[in-house]
Protein backbone atom coordinates (compact mmCIF):
# COMPACT_ATOMS: atom_id res chain seq x y z
CA UNK A 1 0.00 0.00 0.00
CA UNK A 2 1.36 3.23 -0.90
CA UNK A 3 1.95 5.89 1.90
CA UNK A 4 0.51 8.73 1.95
CA UNK A 5 1.50 12.58 1.56
CA UNK A 6 2.20 15.67 3.51
CA UNK A 7 2.66 19.09 2.45
CA UNK A 8 6.09 21.02 2.63
CA UNK A 9 6.60 24.44 0.77
CA UNK A 10 2.84 24.22 -0.50
CA UNK A 11 4.32 20.71 -2.09
CA UNK A 12 2.58 17.15 -2.07
CA UNK A 13 5.72 15.30 -1.14
CA UNK A 14 5.15 11.32 0.01
CA UNK A 15 5.77 10.38 3.85
CA UNK A 16 8.90 8.11 4.24
CA UNK A 17 7.84 4.79 5.43
CA UNK A 18 8.70 5.54 9.14
CA UNK A 19 6.34 8.93 8.80
CA UNK A 20 3.06 6.59 7.64
CA UNK A 21 4.02 4.21 10.58
CA UNK A 22 3.81 6.72 13.26
CA UNK A 23 0.61 8.38 11.39
CA UNK A 24 -1.19 4.59 11.09
CA UNK A 25 0.44 4.00 14.95
CA UNK A 26 -1.55 7.32 16.10
CA UNK A 27 -4.44 6.98 14.07
CA UNK A 28 -5.03 3.35 15.31
CA UNK A 29 -4.55 5.01 19.47
CA UNK A 30 -7.34 7.19 18.64
CA UNK A 31 -9.29 4.77 17.08
CA UNK A 32 -9.00 2.46 19.93
CA UNK A 33 -9.77 5.19 22.79
CA UNK A 34 -12.99 5.69 21.02
CA UNK A 35 -14.94 3.75 23.56
CA UNK A 36 -12.81 4.92 26.53
CA UNK A 37 -13.96 8.74 25.12
CA UNK A 38 -17.11 7.94 24.70
CA UNK A 39 -17.89 6.62 28.13
CA UNK A 40 -16.46 9.88 29.73
CA UNK A 41 -18.96 11.90 27.61
CA UNK A 42 -21.71 9.77 29.28
CA UNK A 43 -20.33 10.08 32.75
CA UNK A 44 -20.12 13.91 31.79
CA UNK A 45 -23.25 14.57 30.34
CA UNK A 46 -24.72 12.15 33.63
CA UNK A 47 -22.94 14.22 36.01
CA UNK A 48 -24.74 17.05 34.69
CA UNK A 49 -27.78 15.88 35.05
CA UNK A 50 -26.82 15.08 38.84
CA UNK A 51 -25.58 18.25 39.58
CA UNK A 52 -29.11 19.83 38.41
CA UNK A 53 -30.85 17.79 41.15
CA UNK A 54 -27.83 17.78 43.70
CA UNK A 55 -30.21 20.68 45.63
CA UNK A 56 -32.91 18.35 46.00
CA UNK A 57 -30.69 16.04 48.29
CA UNK A 58 -30.09 19.11 50.47
CA UNK A 59 -30.71 18.26 54.47
CA UNK A 60 -33.68 20.81 54.23
CA UNK A 61 -35.20 19.08 51.38
CA UNK A 62 -38.02 15.97 51.26
CA UNK A 63 -36.77 13.95 48.11
CA UNK A 64 -39.78 12.26 46.58
CA UNK A 65 -39.62 8.55 46.08
CA UNK A 66 -39.53 9.56 42.19
CA UNK A 67 -36.56 12.09 42.54
CA UNK A 68 -34.52 9.41 44.51
CA UNK A 69 -35.31 6.67 41.41
CA UNK A 70 -34.12 9.32 38.58
CA UNK A 71 -30.75 9.90 40.68
CA UNK A 72 -29.99 6.10 40.98
CA UNK A 73 -31.24 5.93 37.57
CA UNK A 74 -28.56 8.10 36.34
CA UNK A 75 -25.97 6.91 38.48
CA UNK A 76 -26.54 2.91 37.42
CA UNK A 77 -26.56 3.93 33.73
CA UNK A 78 -23.27 3.13 33.00
CA UNK A 79 -23.65 -0.76 34.13
CA UNK A 80 -26.05 -0.91 31.04
CA UNK A 81 -24.60 1.22 28.69
CA UNK A 82 -20.82 2.45 27.78
CA UNK A 83 -21.65 5.18 24.99
CA UNK A 84 -24.44 7.45 24.60
CA UNK A 85 -24.63 5.80 20.76
CA UNK A 86 -25.44 2.24 22.12
CA UNK A 87 -29.04 0.92 21.03
CA UNK A 88 -31.44 2.10 23.12
CA UNK A 89 -29.60 4.74 25.58
CA UNK A 90 -31.71 6.96 27.08
CA UNK A 91 -31.48 9.04 29.90
CA UNK A 92 -33.87 8.73 32.50
CA UNK A 93 -36.96 11.28 32.59
CA UNK A 94 -36.72 13.69 35.06
CA UNK A 95 -40.07 13.95 37.67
Amino acid sequence: MANGYKMIDDKLVQLTDVEQKEFDDRNKEWADGQSDRDLVELRTQRDTLLQQTDWTALGDVTMSDKMKTYRQELRDITKTFQSMSDKDFKFPDKP
